[in-house]
């Protein structure tokens, strides 16, 4: 038999499908669910910061991020008086985007070395700004510095291959996220922090008109093609380049 080279593409492939076994089947695990809860913080994490940059990249106001216990949360925004309903449309949909385009950047990043330590720099010092800027609940007051710190530890000092297995972990974490999201997708509202709320598509629904559902796919089929085209990229690369 012959061995798996250092940095293939079979290695690779190996390693996102053990990231993914991880993230899918953890919860399955003795004290899976307390071992995953920290993640899904960060999940949460992920979506909520999607409707925050959205806001700030259309020229509108980003006040506040809320993170419960339970995993739900929700970011506050406010739009210019001179904005219309395509701006808090797509504030709304930054949302649900943004573990993907998120995960779809890690995934890119492990396809080659010299992008490794930069990326888990940029996500730990992300995760340490935003929780000084805007975070204001005590869940995400502990968990998110304390996943920033690790994070920039692993840059700093792990080997290559955690840093590369972190990336991948991270990545694929962001990108199954969505799964996790299906059923809040296909809601036109939710419960959120106890309060009734529309959910993302719902906000969406009542700025563009066309039923909730319909943008859930659209959003469905816009993650598909970045996680799927960055996990191309970066099986089609060796990740010691």
């Amino acid at each position: 038999m012959y061995g798996v080279r250092p940095g293939s593409q079979e290695e690779q492939v190996g390693r996102l499908i053990l990231a993914g076994v991880l993230v899918l089947f953890l919860p399955a695990l003795p004290f899976g669910n307390f071992l995953i809860w920290p993640f899904i913080i960060l999940s949460t994490w992920f979506h909520e910061m999607g409707h925050g940059l959205t806001a700030l990249l259309s020229g509108n106001a980003f006040d506040l991020l809320v993170i419960n216990a339970d995993g739900s949360g929700y970011a506050s925004s406010r739009t210019a008086l001179d904005s219309g309903g395509l701006d808090r449309a797509l504030i709304a949909m930054g949302g649900p985007l943004g573990p993907s385009a998120i995960g779809a950047a890690l995934i890119l990043a492990s396809s080659a070395r010299r992008y490794w330590r930069p990326a888990l720099y940029a996500l730990s010092a992300a995760l340490l700004l935003s929780t000084a800027i805007w975070v204001r609940s005590v869940v995400g007051w502990t968990v998110l510095p304390l996943l920033g710190i690790a994070i920039g530890l692993i840059a700093w000092r792990g080997g290559r291959g955690i840093q590369l297995f972190t990336l991948q972990f991270l990545g694929v974490l962001a990108a199954l996220s969505m799964f996790r999201d299906l059923d809040y997708l296909f809601s036109e509202s939710a419960v959120i922090g106890g309060q009734p709320m529309l959910s993302d598509t719902g906000a969406i629904e009542a700025e563009l008109l066309l039923p909730h559902w319909i943008w859930a796919i659209v959003i469905i089929g816009i993650s598909a093609v970045m996680i799927g085209g960055s996990l191309k990229y970066a099986l089609n690369h060796e990740g010691h380049r």
